[in-house]
């Protein structure tokens, strides 16, 4: 005689839901999982947008969500006032957790020689006016040497960058030349980022 061991309507029915809540409780972790690995290995980020639009904060979240060693590369000179004050103001958001380099112009060498595992480059448009404002200096050579650069390191490299092209024409020479180079310059680094962000009234929105 085959004896035949038949599982109660209740206990299957919550060995079904036990095994319904085990995978429902395991779907956000492998989420998480994923998010964490996908964003350990982004190595090039370039966030972009208009002036107040949260760019230099997100790009610190990014970072200390990363982890690791942490360095920014501040493009900014403290000429006057009004820049002092604003340097000193991004020092104190940034805290100590940052390792602070300073470089207006060499900023290719100078991602080259950080070491880091994360570097925040704070901005490209603020050092693309120094190159062309620099006698003797390249600005679309020095641009394609910068793309080399992040390319070439095996840190992650988080640039932060203005959209200057949405205004109205600007008036001189200069401010036309300066708004085409950085145009130039924001679709050289967008091309070889793995994730390019704007920024609108400080909510990011990734279009690449």
């Amino acid at each position: 005689m085959r004896l035949r061991y038949t599982v109660p309507n209740g206990h299957r029915a919550n060995r079904d839901s036990g095994g319904r809540r085990d995978r429902a409780l395991r779907r956000p972790i492998l989420h998480l999982a994923t998010q964490i690995a996908a964003e350990e290995l982004v190595a090039i980020v370039l966030i972009g947008g208009g002036a107040r639009s949260g760019k230099s904060r997100y790009a610190l979240e990014l970072a200390r969500r990363r982890g690791g060693r942490l360095a920014f590369l501040a493009t900014a000179e403290a000429l006057d006032p009004e820049m002092q004050a604003r340097v000193a103001r991004h020092r104190a958001e940034r805290g100590p957790e940052f390792t602070t380099i300073e470089e207006p112009l060499e900023i290719a060498r100078a991602i080259r020689a950080i070491q880091a595992d994360t570097i925040v480059v704070d901005c490209l448009t603020l050092w693309l006016s120094n190159v062309m404002l620099s006698f003797g200096r390249n600005a679309d050579a020095e641009s394609e040497e910068l793309v080399a650069a992040i390319q070439s390191i095996p840190a992650a490299v988080i640039l932060v960058t203005n959209e200057v092209g949405c205004g109205i024409v600007p008036e001189s020479t200069l401010g036309r030349d300066f708004r085409d180079q950085a145009g130039i310059l924001n679709q050289r680094v967008a091309a070889v980022a793995d994730e390019v962000y704007w920024m609108v009234f400080g909510h990011p929105l990734r279009v690449n």
